[in-house]
């Protein structure tokens, strides 16, 4: 597949991911960004859940995991590269399709009090995304220092992969905070900036080899 294809798969899927977020929050009755888990607006028997999971989250996620399986295909061959982005395209794109189609209960059950099975596997595959991708994304922002034109990109991945490290610590702290939907929020949005980053700089990077 070209560059520009995937860079399109990257963009499209955190652009659905994003919106689908927000409008999910304007379904649901009395919603806080701030105070609630993103997967609360669709979770089992929510309204618009199923909509939500089968028209956005799933699909984002397909989306987000083929760009991320093919990054490395035009990125400078290393075995370290491929490892950490089929990391997250397993545990962070392939995670949200399983997160979709296993919904958490209603309030998700943060005191994880007699959980569905669909509830069960919703919560390990978030704890095990939180888990891992923040320190793939870190171990390509030392990586990415030997690509082309790679500082900036690398200086980006470092950054964004301790933020979502720090507030991966902060979140599993007090998943019964106030402020537990902000933090997942910072987690997600630094992995989401940092996708599109990528998505940017492989782009461009095809454009000055053209050139």
């Amino acid at each position: 597949m070209n560059t520009n294809s995937i860079f399109w798969l990257g963009v499209l899927g955190v652009v659905l991911f994003v919106g689908i977020t927000i409008l999910g929050g304007f379904l649901f009755p009395a919603y806080s960004h701030v105070a609630q888990f993103i997967s609360e607006s669709y979770a089992t028997g929510t309204t618009y859940g199923s909509y939500l999971r089968y028209a956005g989250f799933i699909p984002s996620g397909i989306l987000m995991a083929l760009f991320l399986f093919l990054v490395p295909t035009v990125l400078p061959k290393s075995g370290l590269v491929k490892i950490a982005f089929w990391g997250i395209g397993l545990f962070y794109g392939l995670g949200t399709v399983v997160t979709g189609l296993f919904p958490c209960d209603i309030g998700c059950n943060p005191e994880f009090i007699d959980p569905s099975i669909s509830q069960f596997i919703h919560n390990i595959s978030g704890f095990l995304t939180y888990l891992i991708v923040p320190w793939c994304i870190l171990a390509l922002g030392f990586k990415a220092k030997t690509w082309p034109n790679g500082k900036n990109i690398s200086l980006i991945t470092l950054l964004f992969g301790l933020i979502a490290i720090c507030f991966v610590f902060v979140f599993f702290s007090d998943p019964n905070s106030n402020l537990k939907g902000l933090y997942q929020r910072i987690i997600e949005g630094s992995i989401l900036y940092w996708m599109l980053t990528m998505a940017f700089y492989i782009k461009n990077k095809s454009l000055l080899i053209s050139s």
